[in-house]
């Protein structure tokens, strides 16, 4: 184009107005012209057929208008659930967090839930088959502890209450063996990591429950993506104002769990660079991330309490922080872990948690100020163990040293620390197994030393699902 030249601009076709309710889209409605009036045509009025023709005319208008009027509340009761427009919610008065159970059972009993993928048994690519697996568990004393997720080819399991790590093992090897069991006799294999190493979420059908397509017609494609598996530890703990405290001290140690379940190094059938890629598509939702630190219960309360009222979420379990409370439960629910491949890994971290738990529960009873950070500096160490696992150097907050310490190193002075309280847990043994999986890497690292042998992603979901399976004799 030469200088001083006009370029002509495409000019857009008029459309009709769009109704739109708050930010939702509404649908497009074209409503029938109605011919311009003279002015002043009220004064004479038209008889005859011409009368009759603006009659029709007006009469289609107003249908038209309450046809739109229609579809646009019908748009909105459609794309927009419960727990947007505050209607519906379920949650009790004041607030879902109000009638909460700690101090209600017995303290650091704990609980373990792990999500499993379902592989076929020849390609190993995730099946939609969770419809059958929860058939041929029906009736089964274990039925209530084999449950379906977000996509149909996800299965979750949730052990009972536990005393100790060592219990926790035992309800794992039954579960996992018992899963595996199901899973042969329909002809499929099943496996525990954070990601599956190729398939795809857009080849994934949402299980067909209310609360998951509310979710997806919330989040759509941030929802629609989350083709993820983790392993949540539940330990309780006596009082509210306690579990808060307990809470802010673990956020210092997200990183360390983070990486020590890393097992998510692959995405869509390629190497991330990650250790835990899990985190990156989950960091997408809302809610999620290292919890805010509060001052006290009532400061909690206020904050879930305002989100609920104002229809933003149903109830607290609609808040996805990396560390978040479980009123309902009495519990301090550590999300941030991948799912775990090695059985006697997912033991040891829980046994690291319910030691971290009681750590930081007595430095509360004895009036001792719990060290809490910055969101931003927790963040910041937690990439960098998603980014690099266990050899990720990291800031050392406690001691405010300038120079960062290698991950590793850190969870070793960690477990120094938690070693007595193991002990008076009777977890020590369980515990030891965090020294064990420092030693030989965590499972990000063994997924990638198996592709990088024969660049053959399906061979890394076979040793993924047989290391899974394997489920160790009791010592």
């Amino acid at each position: 184009m030469t200088a001083g030249s006009t370029a002509s601009r495409p000019i857009r076709p008029a459309t009709t107005p769009t109704t739109t309710t708050g930010s939702w889209p509404a649908a497009r409605v074209r409503l029938p012209m109605v011919p311009a009036r003279p002015r002043f045509a009220l004064i004479e009025r038209a008889e005859g057929p011409e009368a009759e023709r603006e009659a029709a005319r007006r009469a289609e208008c107003r249908v038209a208008m309450e046809r739109a009027t229609l579809v646009g509340h019908a748009m909105d009761r459609q794309i927009t659930p419960p727990s947007i427009t505050g209607k519906g919610a379920g949650f009790a008065a004041g607030g879902s967090v109000l009638d909460h159970a700690f101090g209600r059972g017995e303290a650091y009993t704990l609980g373990v839930e792990e999500e499993y993928m379902l592989l076929d048994s020849e390609t190993f690519d995730l099946v939609q088959h969770i419809d059958t697996v929860l058939a041929a568990v029906s009736g089964h004393e274990l039925e209530t502890r084999v449950n379906a997720e977000l996509m149909q080819s996800v299965l979750e399991i949730t052990t009972p209450v536990c005393r100790t790590a060592g219990d926790v093992e035992q309800e794992l090897r039954t579960l996992r063996g018992y899963v595996g069991s199901v899973a042969r006799e329909q002809g499929l294999r099943f496996g525990s990591a954070g990601t599956h190493p190729f398939s795809l979420f857009e080849r994934q059908r949402i299980t067909a429950k209310d609360r998951y397509r509310q979710l997806i017609d919330q989040m759509q494609y941030v929802a629609r993506r989350e083709l993820i598996f983790g392993m949540h530890v539940h330990v309780a703990v006596d009082g509210p104002e306690k579990a808060i405290q307990v809470v802010n001290g673990l956020c210092v140690h997200l990183a360390q769990l983070l990486g020590l379940s890393a097992s998510s190094p692959f995405w869509r059938g390629e190497p991330t660079g990650l250790a835990s890629t899990r985190q990156m598509v989950f960091a997408a939702f809302p809610r999620s991330g290292p919890p805010p630190r509060f001052r006290d219960y009532a400061d909690y309360a206020e904050v879930v309490g305002q989100l609920e009222r104002t229809g933003c979420i149903a109830d607290y379990t609609h808040i996805w922080w990396d560390i978040r409370l479980h009123p309902r439960l009495g519990t301090v629910e550590i999300r941030i872990c991948d799912a775990v491949t090695r059985l006697e890994d997912a033991v040891a971290i829980a046994a690291f948690c319910q030691a971290l738990v009681k750590l930081y529960s007595e430095q509360y009873d004895s009036g001792r100020p719990i060290p809490s950070y910055h969101r931003i500096l927790t963040s910041e160490n937690k990439w960098l163990a998603a980014r690099y696992g266990l050899e990720a150097p990291v800031m050392d907050l406690a001691t405010g040293r300038r120079n960062r310490t290698p991950l590793a190193q850190l969870i070793r002075r960690t477990l120094r620390d938690l070693e007595p309280h193991a002990r008076e847990l009777g977890s020590e043994r369980e515990l030891e197994g965090i020294r064990e999986l420092l030693a030989r890497g965590n499972s990000a690292e063994r997924q990638l030393r198996i592709f990088n042998a024969n660049r053959d992603i399906v061979e890394v979901v076979e040793e993924i699902a047989d290391t899974t399976e394997l489920v160790p004799v009791a010592a």
